[in-house]
This record gives structure tokens, sequence and C-alpha cells, in this order.
């Protein structure tokens, strides 16, 4: 499964792209990048990876308006998503689609409220 449809009530009924698998992952994680109109509609589609607050808000956007698991693989990368994870605001239809299908980031959050 690569798009999902959550079995809960959503104010829309936008599917959830899932990569297949975390390591295929393997987005920038320095300099710049600018998003496609289809994933940044609005506003500013350039990110400075560099810069802290730049990055969540670019991991943020794309999870959220990814249309196919190429968007995921284009734009996130493995090891930084593990490590915005526990600080990234997501819907919670989204947050529950992607813990499900990867327990590990279930795992992270909750070390991350533990600690």
């Amino acid at each position: 499964m690569t798009v999902a449809e959550a079995n809960w009530p959503r104010r829309y009924a936008k599917p959830i792209a899932l990569p297949e698998r975390l390591d295929l992952l393997i987005g920038p994680t320095t300099g710049i990048v600018h998003l496609p109109r289809h994933l940044k509609w609005s506003g500013n589609p350039t990110y400075d990876l560099d810069s802290p607050g730049r990055i969540i808000d670019l991991y943020h956007t794309v999870i959220n308006e990814a249309m196919s698991p190429d968007d995921l693989h284009a734009h996130l990368n493995e090891i930084t998503l593990k490590s915005l994870w526990s600080y990234m605001w997501l819907p919670v239809a989204v947050r529950r689609i992607w813990e499900e299908r990867f327990p590990e980031l279930a795992e992270l959050r909750r070390l991350a409220s533990a600690a």
C-alpha cells in the first residue's frame, strides 16, 4: 500500500501518501529546496534545509500534501524524518496512519514524550 485512506472521519477525503519503506526516503538534507506547485500551492515554495524552522516546515508540507510516494522519496530523508517526527505537528489521521505503517515512528514519539 502506498496511498492510504483513513478509516475514521476526516474533513476531506484526500488520500495520505506513504512510502513503501522509510529507507526509500533519500531526499536532500542540506541546501535550498524548491517544492513544486502541487506540494506548495501558496506562499514561498523555497526552503533552506540548513534552517531548523524551515526544514520542519518542509517536512510538514510534504507529508501533508504528497500525492504519491515519489513526492516523499524526492523531498524527505529517513534520518531527518526520524529526528523531526516527535516535534512535527501533523493531523491526527496523518500521524496515525504513518505510525501504524512504521511503528518505529510511534516509538520515537513515545520515547520523546517520556523524556
